[in-house]
């Protein structure tokens, strides 16, 4: 897990080392072990690495073989088998790392590569006289691009970007339609700056000298297969394929890997499947202060677990006060505007975590590909279009209530709804909970929980792996009925493998989340916070928010939540704070 960055330069001068550095400067955290860069004509290549594969030199970035310079960002899950085959064509290799088998693969099957790489990743290779982006088929690593006449440069982090120069930094309309409506998440190619955009998963781009527009080629797409299975055979296929998936999240590192146990079924599973094979599995739990109307932990169900395997387990709680005292840094490390509570705890665990290992494994994505949330079967009994089940259930704000939010200059069309309607209306395949579904999986969890999970832990030089976005589980799971992931309120065939392993109570209980209640149920010091930002002279000059909604959402925040139970004001305070904080 790293940091990558470069430029390309289309008038014929060559890339500025001081750019580069600056770039590398910014990502130092992803990569606190390790750095480089190659600059040769037209192509400046840096990177920051985190040494979790092959900790030797020979594995050091950027990579050069010939005529061909590489920087990656990931993990590889398949790179032995990989290495393996290379070796049966003639390649002969100098590392023992997941990054000597893309250079090689890339020499052996050209861009059809990435459809041999199982993993996580995000990659640049130099060519001779054309630069070749790849971003894995669940985007679960970042790639961020500005594009100029003159130039292309691309970082594994937005911030990265800031730090050079012409970077258009005026806010995208659709991009803040898309945040303020559809839970933060801005789906690739756009961010919430015009200069800046990002790569979509699946993904790849190839730029030539010649030719300045880019070829995009959309390398994988998810589709149901149908298989004839019992109910019984669609368990047993998801315990086998999670299985796998799990091994070689944990086996294919030179380091530790622990796993992050919130209590919760996802969590939970993984250190069920893996506490018995692995001696001295680390756990790290994080709690924080409770409100009235919620728990601020889950220790009651972590701590089952941890009874039941005995694993080396860490928990801490964390105040409110440094939860308040740390808001500006935690924000300060995402790539974008997140409003999900969790990120800021994930911001603090890994933190600590960090202390103690380089790699954990974490729960994402099971919820979005086993139909976990509260929000499914709602939409599934609905009636009406693609788009009258979904919205009511997901969006943040109607279209109406985004055109008093926001100053009528970014006023325009219901872009949102646009997408939503677009991204549906398209797969043709199955129900439609299935195209939820897969829509979830490739699309908004991309620009959701799984980029939060990357950038609060890479802010602390952490690589997070998420086994449940292992692309061939991801596969199987859109294969299984929604009749079937529905039952027991969502998620069943991962209940019926827990039933082995797990207590029943922790299976059975009710879906929760990272709780973060005091961003949740906003007062006290977080109110003061939240109203500091939004009222003070650089928020009022911006003039991106209407007062008379602000004022409102002020004067009784508790009043204001979305169908998915995130405060209003704290979704036009960490924006108006993100903004803020980079300087913008």
């Amino acid at each position: 897990m790293c940091g990558i960055c470069g430029e390309l330069r289309f008038d014929g001068t060559s890339p500025s080392l001081d750019i580069l550095s600056n770039m590398m400067a910014s990502q130092a955290k992803r990569g606190p072990d390790d750095s480089g860069h190659f600059i040769k004509g037209n192509i400046g290549l840096g990177h920051r690495r985190l040494a979790v594969i092959d900790l030797s030199n020979h594995a050091h970035q950027p990579m050069v073989e010939q005529n061909l310079a590489l920087v990656f960002n990931g993990t590889i899950y398949n790179y032995p088998a990989l290495q393996r085959e290379l070796i049966s064509l003639g390649h002969v290799f100098k590392s023992y790392s997941d990054t000597e088998v893309i250079l090689k693969a890339y020499k052996q099957w050209g861009e059809n590569c990435v459809t041999h790489l199982q993993g996580m990743f995000a990659f640049a290779i130099w060519d001779g006289n054309k630069l070749f982006l790849a971003r894995d088929r669940l985007g679960i690593k970042p790639l961020y691009l500005s594009q100029t006449p003159n130039r292309l440069r691309f970082a594994s982090t937005l911030p990265a970007l800031l730090t050079t120069c012409d970077i258009d930094t005026n806010i995208d309309p659709v991009a803040l339609h898309h945040h303020l409506t559809l839970h933060a998440v801005v789906p690739a190619p756009y961010t919430i700056l015009q200069g800046i955009r990002k790569l979509a998963p699946a993904t790849t781009l190839t730029f030539s000298l010649q030719q300045k527009n880019p070829t995009s080629k959309r390398y994988w797409q998810l589709h149901s297969q149908q298989q004839n299975y019992t109910d019984n055979q669609w368990i047993e296929a998801t315990k086998s394929t999670l299985q796998t998936a799990v091994d070689s999240h944990l086996h294919i590192a030179d380091v530790p890997v622990g796993v992050l146990l919130s209590g919760g079924l996802d969590s939970s599973l993984l250190v069920g499947l893996l506490a018995n094979n692995v001696k001295d599995l680390l756990t790290f739990s994080i709690g924080f202060e409770d409100v009235p109307e919620e728990q601020g932990s889950e220790f009651g169900y972590s701590d089952q677990v941890v009874a039941r395997y005995n694993p080396l387990h860490h928990r801490y709680t964390i105040p409110n006060e440094q939860v308040l005292t740390r808001l500006p840094e935690a924000i300060a490390a995402m790539s974008e505007p997140m409003v999900g509570q969790d990120a800021v705890a994930f911001y603090l665990l890994a933190e600590i975590v960090s202390k103690t290992v380089k790699v954990v494994q974490s729960g994402q994505g099971a919820d979005e590909a086993f139909a976990g949330y509260f929000w499914y079967p709602l939409m599934q009994a609905a009636q009406g279009n693609n788009l009258e089940r979904f919205q009511p259930y997901y969006f943040d704000r109607s279209h109406s209530e985004f055109l008093q939010t926001v100053h009528p200059d970014y006023h325009g069309e219901d872009y949102t709804s646009q997408t939503i309607d677009n991204l549906l209306a398209t797969d043709k395949d199955g129900s439609f909970l299935d195209k939820v579904l897969r829509m979830d999986v490739t699309t908004l969890i991309v620009d959701d929980p799984v980029k939060r999970v990357d950038n609060m832990t890479m802010a602390w030089g952490l690589e997070a792996r998420v086994p449940f976005l292992d692309h061939n589980l991801i596969e199987l799971a859109a294969s299984i009925p929604a009749s079937l992931k529905l039952q027991e309120n969502g998620k069943y065939p991962l209940k019926a493998i827990a039933r082995d392993l797990l207590p029943s109570s922790v299976i059975d209980r009710p879906k929760g989340y990272f709780p973060m209640p005091a961003l949740k149920y906003v007062r006290g010091p977080f109110l003061e916070f939240m109203r500091e930002v939004l009222n003070s002279s650089i928020c009022q000059q911006r003039q991106l928010f209407q007062r008379s909604y602000v004022d409102k959402l002020l004067a009784a925040p508790e009043q204001y939540m979305t169908p998915l139970q995130g405060s209003k004001l704290w979704h036009l305070a960490l924006l108006e704070k993100w903004l803020q904080v980079h300087g913008l």
